[in-house]
């Protein structure tokens, strides 16, 4: 396995970027926009291609690197579901399994430091965002935070863990890099408490100022995603439109097996996971085949809509006459009425 931690002194920021190696796919979990020249220059020197881009939470001391990384590599965004940022690629849940050939991250829904903080864990470790750091614990004074809500998912997700399980947070003013969780539960002061008040006592008495980037950060954080103008209004396609047309049309679904299973997907249509989009286009199948006879009947989607738009372009490169997308994505068709197949 490819394992990198890497930190920004700033913001007293880890970003990790890991892969198993075996296919050179990567993922990359709370990048900072200062530094993404930094983690492409990395992945082009390990030889890796970075196809998703994971933030535990929306920061509040730093912009975070997702939409540049998006820009600049075609990675998949990823956030909760409970994110307040505008537009990103894919939105887990608890109990998802976002994966990249070879390396499979379980979600956990860590709420209290904020109503967004998520964590997620691999084999034997598992990146905490602020929920858990290293002899702390997130504070709970800002954007929806609950030191109730922090107490349940410190004690009853996180420290559920296996005692050996690695702990990797997203900050660290310290000099730390690594804990486990048996030295947490047995070291942090914050988690030597006996109940969920008198955790709270603790995190409402902090009295700490706000970060300093706060003002500009978590505007920029909510609005990392491509919006609908991003697309040139002949190449997108409003859900009323796609539904009260949807029999002349060809339908590909650019969003992983998991999320079809999870939300279903627009009955007939061809499954093309944007990851591999381009091989497809190549290739011998279904989506070849549309994309060469029927490219002006050809309608791309996703979740939100931020694959697709990227995927035109793509499409554009390998010389496929102009395909359009669903603005919105699967969420706007079934607002739109339209039908869905059950996963």
């Amino acid at each position: 396995m490819i394992f990198q931690q890497l930190f920004e002194p700033r913001s007293s920021t880890f970003t990790y970027v890991v892969s198993s190696g075996v296919g050179r796919e990567a993922l990359i979990i709370d990048p900072v926009y200062e530094h993404v020249e930094r983690y492409v220059d990395l992945c082009k020197h390990l030889d890796l291609r970075l196809v998703k881009a994971i933030d535990t939470h929306i920061h509040a001391d730093h912009v975070t690197g997702l939409g540049k990384l998006r820009d600049l590599t075609r990675c998949v965004t990823v956030m909760g579901e409970h994110s307040g940022a505008e537009v990103v690629s894919m939105r887990v849940r608890e109990g998802d399994r976002i994966d990249v050939d070879g390396v499979s991250l379980d979600v956990l829904y860590t709420p209290g430091h904020t109503d967004d903080s998520y964590s997620f864990v691999m084999q034997d470790r598992v990146f905490t965002g602020d929920t858990l750091l290293i002899g702390g614990t997130g504070r709970t004074d800002f954007q929806n935070g609950d030191p109730a809500q922090a107490y349940d998912s410190l004690f009853n997700k996180l420290l559920k863990l296996p005692e050996s399980t690695l702990v990797y947070p997203a900050h660290d003013y310290r000099g730390n890099t690594v804990s486990t969780i048996a030295r947490e539960r047995a070291e942090n002061p914050r988690l030597q408490v006996s109940s969920a008040s008198e955790y709270a006592d603790i995190m409402n008495n902090l009295n700490l100022p706000n970060p300093k980037m706060m003002d500009v950060a978590v505007p920029a954080n909510r609005a990392v995603g491509l919006g609908p103008d991003a697309v040139p209004k002949d190449r997108r396609v409003d859900a009323d439109e796609a539904v009260s047309t949807a029999s002349g049309r060809v339908f590909v679904d650019l969003r992983e097996e998991s999320e079809r299973a999870r939300d279903g997907w627009i009955p007939g249509s061809l499954h093309a996971p944007y990851t591999h989009l381009a091989d497809l286009a190549r290739g011998g199948g279904d989506v070849a085949a549309a994309l060469k006879d029927r490219p002006g009947d050809v309608v791309v989607y996703c979740a939100f809509g931020e694959r697709s738009a990227v995927a035109l372009d793509i499409l554009d490169e390998l010389g496929v006459a102009p395909v359009r997308h669903l603005t919105g994505g699967l969420p706007a068709w079934i607002r739109a009425g339209g039908d869905v197949h059950a996963g």
